[in-house]
């Protein structure tokens, strides 16, 4: 799509040492033109400058003066990040210099950029599919080394490749189908191979349904892995949380019941980024105040991903099993870690390990460890676990995870449209209504590298971009 004016935005954070100012559009290179002033006597303007080439010299203000001594990039069009001409100034960062800058683009003719316009350009100038766009905002906000690396590899069309080899191969037999629905008088013409369809239809079924089971660890790894702490009362929870974190964010006490309420802060451990839930201890109890906060810690484990059951050696093996029982029904679906508490207290044997009568009662899958929060003893090796319990450890830059929520709806509804296909197949369907059903799959598809995306999609989704990207 061909963009008809030049955009302008201040590229860079303010307060750094350097800035840059971008340009992009049909009269990029001529509006850097009018402002600068290249340094060599007798060198070319930017108009006669080869792209891929920078010029040093000054960028002129209003009453003919000097704004800053700068570099200026040159890219032209199709080799830029737009696919426009496009030019880079860069100059000190000082707010005043940019803004002057920016000022004398404009009045060279230039538009301000709005958010993430730049990027949007690039989308529709066929750099990139919707998909990639959409990474770079993920690239741009990633505070970890995880959300990095699955930023990375989406931009870098991982996982646009493999959905649009899929669907072209989907897109095959569909026409093959359309075409048998224009000899619809011949009923005994099949140009599509109902068994190869099938098969298709299957694998492409498994692929779609991986990719979409893939977002809720793709979503907790891209906004932060939340790590509920549950126990009952003074087992050493809030000690606990403290030793993750490394400060003291939860008040300690030997009083039962100290937390009332949750209390959350986050930490990043081996590259991933943790949200954890301090909450207040389960027991039965008549006090108003700390029902509503166990009320409070049921809420909190039904949303974490993980759940770190803080067991204390000192209470007994049943009045553990009661507490269990109550909590147990919460964690369906979750990463259980049972951690052995205060284990500096107890020998041997005891002290590595949980007591048998509970061990025994723990969920199949349940990791455990001994640790003492109050002393920081294995504190790494519990930090280590949780990372090893999201996947991040093993997630290599090929990987493709599911992280945006957009993919998810599109992945399950075109995975729901093939189920209807397998089904149209299985039971002998004509051949319109199960065309009609491999249509939609490829709509959803298309829909996810944005070639059937309306425009109020891509305002929604170039709106939370910063400007200048």
């Amino acid at each position: 799509m061909e963009q008809q004016d030049t955009i302008c935005a201040i590229a860079t954070a303010p307060g750094g040492a350097i800035g840059i100012v971008r340009v992009s559009g049909p009269e990029a290179i001529a509006a850097a033109d009018k402002i600068f002033t290249p340094a060599a006597p007798g060198a070319p303007p930017l108009s006669r400058r080869k792209g891929g080439t920078v010029a040093f010299g000054t960028i002129a203000g209003a009453d003919g003066g000097v704004i800053d001594e700068v570099l200026v990039s040159v890219f032209r069009a199709p080799r830029s990040y737009t696919g426009e001409d496009s030019v880079e100034i860069s100059c000190h960062g000082s707010r005043y210099i940019l803004q002057q800058t920016m000022r004398q683009l404009i009045a060279a003719g230039c538009r301000a950029a709005g958010p993430g316009e730049f990027t949007r350009r690039a989308f529709q100038n066929g750099k990139m599919d919707l998909s990639q766009a959409e990474a770079v905002a993920d690239l741009i906000a990633a505070g970890d080394r995880a959300a990095h690396r699955m930023a990375l590899s989406q931009m870098r069309g991982g996982f646009s490749a493999g959905l649009r080899e899929l669907r072209d191969r989907l897109l095959r037999l569909t026409a093959l189908m359309e075409l048998e629905l224009d000899f619809s008088d011949h009923e005994e013409l099949e140009f599509a191979d109902r068994a190869e369809l099938r098969a298709l239809a299957d694998g492409a079924r498994t692929e779609i349904g991986r990719l979409a089971d893939s977002f809720e660890a793709g979503n907790a790894l891209k906004n932060g892995v939340p790590v509920a702490i549950v126990g009952q009362t003074n087992a050493g929870k809030s000690t606990l949380l403290n030793a993750l974190l490394g400060e003291d964010k939860a008040i300690v006490s030997d009083i039962d019941g100290t937390t009332r309420d949750t209390i959350e802060d986050t930490a990043v451990i081996g590259g991933v980024t943790f949200r954890f839930i301090d909450t207040a201890g389960i027991r039965r109890t008549d006090d108003t105040i700390e029902s509503m906060g166990i009320s409070r810690s049921f809420r909190a484990i039904d949303k974490a991903r993980i759940v770190i059951l803080l067991v204390d050696p000192q209470r007994s093996a049943e009045s553990f099993a009661q507490f269990y029982a109550e909590v147990r029904p919460h964690l369906e679906g979750k990463q259980v870690v049972a951690a052995l508490n205060k284990c500096d207290s107890l020998s041997g044997a005891d002290g590595r390990r949980l007591p048998p009568t509970v061990e025994a009662s723990m969920a199949e899958g349940t990791r455990t460890i001994a640790l003492s929060a109050k002393y920081g003893l294995n504190i790494d090796g519990l930090r280590s676990l949780l990372v090893s319990l999201t996947g991040a450890d093993t997630l290599s830059a090929t990987d493709v995870i599911v992280t945006n929520i957009r993919h998810y709806e599109a992945l399950t509804r075109a995975g729901e449209a093939l189920a209807r296909v397998i089904d149209g197949l299985d039971t002998a369907l004509p051949t319109d209504l199960v065309a009609q059903d491999l249509r939609e799959c490829l709509h959803h598809l298309a829909d996810i590298l944005g070639e059937v995306t309306t425009t109020e999609v891509l305002n929604s989704i170039f709106s939370h971009f910063c400007v200048g990207k």
